[in-house]
């Protein structure tokens, strides 16, 4: 599983990224196998529910959410780890906090940067570029999503879609390094 937005030390001095390496991450978060195949699994989901139902049903209509699931990952992408990072000087990266901390108090630090993220400073924010690019995100779907998919409680589904991907997506890079460790580490041979 591809893992390049997380520093896996983070109680060392990292370097800020530069705003063409902000825009590289958001290119490479956009055209991830690993993205792509969970965009492919959420329309899958959307398509056995119904859910969107202008699109209809079949393989076309499954076309159509893969496509609009795409945009949604391209577009949430530009605005917060491209567009938003490089103006308001934000990391897009995951500061991972690693072993060595309670299981509980690494769960809530996961979830937390949702809302709390690191200045280029070093310093800690709101993670504005996250929460606004999400945000600018979902208002953009309004342009290739259906008329009766852009109301409000449709529009809050996606906000809320989107937080519980982005949690997931932390807790993913917070305890993954772990699993692998624990699980898939070469043991030497005898």
């Amino acid at each position: 599983m591809p893992d390049y937005q997380t520093v896996r030390e983070s109680s060392a001095a990292v370097r800020p990224l530069t705003p063409k390496q902000k825009w590289e991450l958001a290119y490479r978060e956009t055209v991830d196998p690993f993205n792509i195949a969970s965009a492919a699994m959420a329309s899958a989901f959307s398509q056995a529910g119904n859910q969107t139902p202008r699109y209809g049903e079949g393989g076309a209509a499954f076309g159509m959410r893969l496509g609009a699931a795409l945009a949604d990952f391209g577009t949430q992408n530009f605005f917060s780890a491209g567009l938003l990072a490089t103006v308001l000087h934000q990391d897009p990266r995951y500061y991972r906090m690693g072993p060595g901390h309670s299981l509980l108090r690494r769960v809530l630090y996961s979830v937390g940067r949702l809302a709390i993220t690191r200045q280029d400073s070093g310093a800690t924010a709101f993670n504005a570029s996250g929460i606004f690019g999400m945000a600018l995100g979902i208002a953009a779907s309004n342009a290739y999503y259906p008329s009766a998919s852009v109301r409000g409680s449709v529009m809050a589904g996606r906000i809320q879609t989107s937080l519980f991907g982005g949690a997931i997506g932390n807790l993913t890079s917070e305890f993954w390094p772990d699993f692998e460790k624990r699980f898939f580490r070469r043991k030497p041979r005898i």
